[in-house]
């Protein structure tokens, strides 16, 4: 595990304070984070794309989106080639979310968790790194599975 990360932030009108609390816990840690939050009336989906493609190009090693579920922007996101993007709804899923799929991006909702739930997910996938073991070979067919469907020029393969 690293000790700091180049992490992107974005969110939704839904989720700006939620988004604010976690910069600030990020910060605190010695993190380097970038706001590309919505501008105002922006859709999540333009968000999760912005915040995605930085990963994807390596501006940014990990990110964190935030909505009213965590689920959209998970599902925009992921649309993103090179993108393993989970939305965690516990601890236990932010781990393995790291651990067993390799996520670079946290996807967290403002209206399904309370902030101070959602700060100890968040720590629980930045302290967890990928296992590999048995999970490597399923992390390369989730990138085959990429390889045959998703196409967008520009982007590097991952």
């Amino acid at each position: 595990m690293q000790d700091t990360y180049r992490i992107a932030l974005g969110a939704d009108d839904a989720a700006t304070a939620m988004k604010d609390t976690m910069a600030a816990y990020l910060t605190e840690r010695g993190h380097r984070v970038t706001d590309l939050s919505a501008a105002d009336g922006e859709d999540y989906p333009d968000v999760a794309e912005r915040v995605a493609r930085s990963v994807a190009r390596g501006e940014h090693e990990r990110a964190v989106l935030v909505c009213g579920t965590g689920i959209g922007m998970a599902i925009a996101a992921n649309k993103v080639p090179g993108i393993r993007a989970a939305q965690i709804p516990d601890s236990y899923s932010a781990e393995r979310a790291r651990k067993s799929n390799d996520a670079q991006i946290a996807c967290f909702g403002s209206r399904t968790m309370g902030v101070e739930a959602a700060l100890v997910c968040l720590e629980h996938w930045l302290v967890s790194d990928f296992a590999g073991g048995g999970s490597a070979p399923k992390v390369e067919k989730i990138k085959q599975v990429e390889s045959r469907n998703l196409t967008s020029p520009g982007l590097p393969a991952a």
